[in-house]
């Protein structure tokens, strides 16, 4: 669900670690879940943040004024430093997500692996409420022993943490000050690309740096997680920035600077920033219980290629492919089945496939929620009962395969079979090997796949197999649902 570079490309947080006593370098990062419009806390009902009415004035059309505007948010900018004791070992990680092989590689750190002694980290972030709560990553105070933060008066206080969500990489931090200067937040979902924005941290250890560029993207998914939505700016961020504010010609942050996509690990003007408007209610619940609690619907879906979307009926591919449904979820009481296209949840239309996991993440535990689905070219109205995501039950996004002769060996699922490899028997074929360069091995088939339906007709010997590809017409694509490692996932094979 994803594109990245190969070899020589890495998208890596702006995270920066030392062992004491060297001096103090910088870094952090965040992104998150979604909004109420005021950021209101259950307990006192103040104001966790504080946001700008709206503007009449058009602000694309004027020249920002960053002197003054640097002027006024480098107060409330701030330098995070963080110690991590020996039972730490590699001090800060990167989030605790089911994923986190796959995240780790992909957000390579900027630092080897350290001795065995405490070990010293930091980043950036910025005050978000007067009475000292403080935004920053997840991945930088997780396991910390101790968090010193320096204002940008020069006071360095303890902090405390309020909450964490590894899910989305985001912390709330408290100190024990009043009257502090802060920053708004405003509504990133108002983003135009091409709006100048301006980032402010400390990137290699130079405290208040800032930089200004544009928002280059919206919306860019770059396989952190189920929630991705990260806002793309060409903005310097180098390690040290992330956890600090992206604002724009308004002085509001609209986004919280957390990677970069680099063959050095400097800035390339490709940085990433998780949008404010998806940090809202995670922010609250943060200010809340400490916790962020998600809802659930349980499916695991795909976006929809153009040769999918022929298979199943759709004049284009928007919407989210259902891959599969678990046993027992809201999506299965609801009546939802895997080979629907989700197009609306909750009124809310589904343009691809990565729009659904944050919308459900969103909804409350308990809620009812329609649902508008696709099923053989028909449409359908169900309804959902939200329930609680718990942790080891993980949206799941399936993986997407590549395009491109029908070329695969394939073997019964035997009971000796199916114990070796914990399958059913006669439930599907087991591909042995896959012809380099053939259809399918180009379309994504691999070897130790288990092809379960072809063109949503279930297959359950070598017979059905061969019986369901020899009926297909040579002009229109082979649609295999397959089941890999415990995931099933629709891959087409295009016409020969």
């Amino acid at each position: 669900m994803n594109e990245h570079g190969g070899g020589l490309m890495n998208v890596t947080r702006t995270h920066r670690r030392w062992a004491a006593p060297v001096v103090a370098l910088v870094a952090v990062a965040a992104l998150v879940g979604l909004l109420p419009h005021m950021g209101f806390t259950g307990g006192s009902k103040a104001p966790l943040w504080t946001e700008k009415g709206a503007h009449a004035q058009n602000v694309q059309m004027q020249i920002p004024d960053w002197v003054r505007l640097s002027r006024e948010a480098k107060p409330a900018v701030v330098n995070i430093s963080t110690k991590f004791n020996i039972e730490s070992q590699a001090g800060p990680q990167l989030g605790g997500r089911p994923d986190d092989r796959s995240f780790e590689d992909f957000f390579k750190r900027f630092f080897d692996e350290g001795p065995r002694h405490p070990i010293r980290a930091g980043g950036s972030g910025f005050i978000l409420n007067a009475n000292g709560y403080i935004v920053t990553n997840n991945h930088v105070v997780e396991n910390a022993a101790d968090i010193q933060v320096k204002l940008g008066d020069g006071r360095e206080l303890p902090a405390k943490v309020m909450g964490r969500d590894p899910k989305t990489d985001l912390a709330l931090l408290k100190v024990e000050a009043t009257g502090l200067p802060v920053l708004p937040l405003g509504d990133s979902t108002a983003l135009q690309v091409g709006e100048p924005v301006m980032a402010i941290g400390n990137p290699f250890g130079l405290e208040q740096t800032v930089t200004t560029g544009i928002v280059s993207a919206t919306g860019r998914v770059i396989g952190s997680g189920p929630y991705d939505n990260f806002i793309q700016t060409d903005a310097s961020i180098n390690p040290g920035n992330s956890g600090g504010p992206l604002i724009n010609a308004r002085g509001e942050v609209i986004g919280i600077n957390t990677a970069i996509f680099s063959r050095t690990g400097g800035s390339v003007g490709i940085g990433f920033a998780v949008p404010s408007s998806l940090a809202k209610t995670v922010l609250t619940q943060l200010a809340d219980h400490g916790k962020v609690e998600r809802g659930w619907l349980g499916v695991s879906i795909q976006p929809l290629t153009q040769e999918l979307a022929k298979s199943f009926k759709r004049g284009d591919s928007s919407g989210a492919l259902v891959s599969s449904v678990t046993e027992g979820s809201p999506a299965d009481r609801a009546g939802m089945k895997a080979g629907d296209v989700i197009v609306e949840f909750n009124g809310k239309k589904v343009a691809k496939a990565t729009d659904l996991p944050g919308l459900v993440a969103e909804m409350p535990v308990g809620k009812d929620v329609p649902i508008v689905v696709m099923r053989d070219g028909r449409e359908m109205r169900l309804n959902a009962h939200i329930a609680r995501l718990e942790d080891e039950s993980p949206v799941k996004a399936a993986a997407t395969e590549g395009q491109g002769q029908l070329g695969l060996s394939v073997q019964p699922i035997t009971p000796p079979v199916a114990r070796e490899l914990g399958l059913k028997v006669n439930e599907g074929v087991l591909v042995r090997d896959v012809v380099e360069g053939g259809r399918a091995a180009e379309a994504g088939i691999r070897a130790g796949d288990v092809i379960v339906e072809v063109n949503r007709q279930p297959v359950r010997t070598v017979d059905d197999l061969k019986a369901r590809v020899d009926k297909q017409a040579k002009n229109e694509p082979i649609v295999m649902l397959v089941n890999r490692a415990g995931q099933t996932m629709y891959v087409a094979i295009p016409a020969a």
